[in-house]
């Protein structure tokens, strides 16, 4: 609830209309990822008790893998080949540098982890969808807090009540100071986390994670003392694969960006794709617009149907006349010349 206090002053400079109309739209989204969100942190803390920490990081290497095959579903994005095996590569990569040789656990801790993981990949494909939706990282964040409060109070209340109250009445004032700068760090964290996957992409921000982990070794093991003796010839192999299957990564989503491709996959949504490619709008009996956001060539027939600049909720439907449909058809044309993008010219 911490970042729909702090928030709250923010958001009350809004009208009571825009949230009306924000919730009434994505108040699916943001259940899910609070929900989500709540059971990740929760499960794998869970998992942590009864699992070593090797293997919970073994289980977690695996994201990048799980979130891009949510994605197919959730944000109907589908890797390309190059894209997949990079990522089976980095996850390898990354498991190989971070498992110690044993794996300590039982099986309930396994499948708390497993779940956690399919929660945090859930959550992070949804939250590409919604922030692609007219919604900002604080609308987000204010919107989602008492969703995953609501989740995580019995987990706090039948499992950590009894022994954080007796902690409290240990330490007095260091327990707010604990809670209140552990809950700045958080929401921060939070931001910034869904800042860069708005900008990026779901598939992306667990990459750019594993790299993270690789880096962290790299690190400890060339400044830390005692640390490079522990750094194995396994390990080094692993972080050189894992870097190698960044490596490709990215060089396919540069590729991509090139060729004007969506950069993420194949979208079933056709998001950025080129005209050609799509199918038409003008049909007789179907609606001549049904998208999300419209695209520079659809808002040109928006405008010629009506008001020039008016802007339309999503999902809006038009249907066309037989002479509608004429005019359309040569706007399209004109809008679509005008905005290919420079490099199909």
């Amino acid at each position: 609830m911490f970042a729909f206090v702090v928030l709250l002053p923010i958001m009350v400079a809004s009208t009571k209309m825009q949230h009306r109309a924000t919730l009434s739209r994505q108040y699916k989204g943001l259940i899910c990822i609070g929900v989500f969100m709540a059971l990740n942190v929760s499960l794998n803390n869970l998992s942590l008790v009864q699992i070593s920490l090797s293997l919970n990081q073994v289980i977690r290497a695996s994201m990048p893998v799980v979130v891009a095959a949510v994605a197919v579903f959730v944000e109907r994005k589908v890797p390309t080949r190059t894209e997949l095996v990079a990522l089976l590569m980095l996850t390898a990569g990354v498991i190989v540098s971070v498992f110690e040789g044993k794996a300590g656990g039982n099986t309930f801790g396994i499948s708390l982890s497993i779940t956690g993981v399919l929660c945090a990949a859930a959550m992070m494909s949804t939250v590409g969808k919604v922030l692609s939706e007219k919604m900002d990282v604080l609308q987000l964040a204010f919107y989602t807090a008492p969703v995953s409060s609501a989740v995580l109070l019995p987990f706090f209340w039948f499992l950590e009540k009894d022994q954080f109250l007796v902690y409290a009445a240990d330490n007095g004032g260091a327990v707010l100071v604990i809670v209140l700068l552990g809950s700045v760090v958080a929401l921060a964290y939070n931001v910034t986390h869904n800042l860069l996957l708005k900008r990026t992409s779901s598939v992306a921000v667990t990459v750019l994670g594993e790299v993270k982990i690789v880096g962290l070794l790299v690190l400890s093991a060339a400044v830390l003392p005692g640390e490079s003796s522990q750094f194995t010839a396994r390990m080094t192999a692993g972080c050189v694969m894992a870097m190698v299957g960044f490596c490709l990564y990215s060089n396919a989503k540069i590729v991509a960006a090139r060729r004007g491709g969506p950069g993420g996959g194949t979208s079933g949504a056709a998001r950025g794709t080129a005209p050609e490619t799509r199918r038409a709008d003008v049909e007789e009996g179907e609606p001549l617009l049904q998208a999300e956001r419209p695209r520079p060539e659809q808002q040109a027939v928006i405008q010629v149907m009506d008001k020039p600049g008016k802007e339309h909720a999503p999902n809006a439907k038009f249907h066309a006349t037989d002479g509608q449909m004429r005019v359309v058809a040569n706007v399209q044309a004109s809008a679509a010349a005008n905005y290919m993008p420079h490099a199909t010219r």
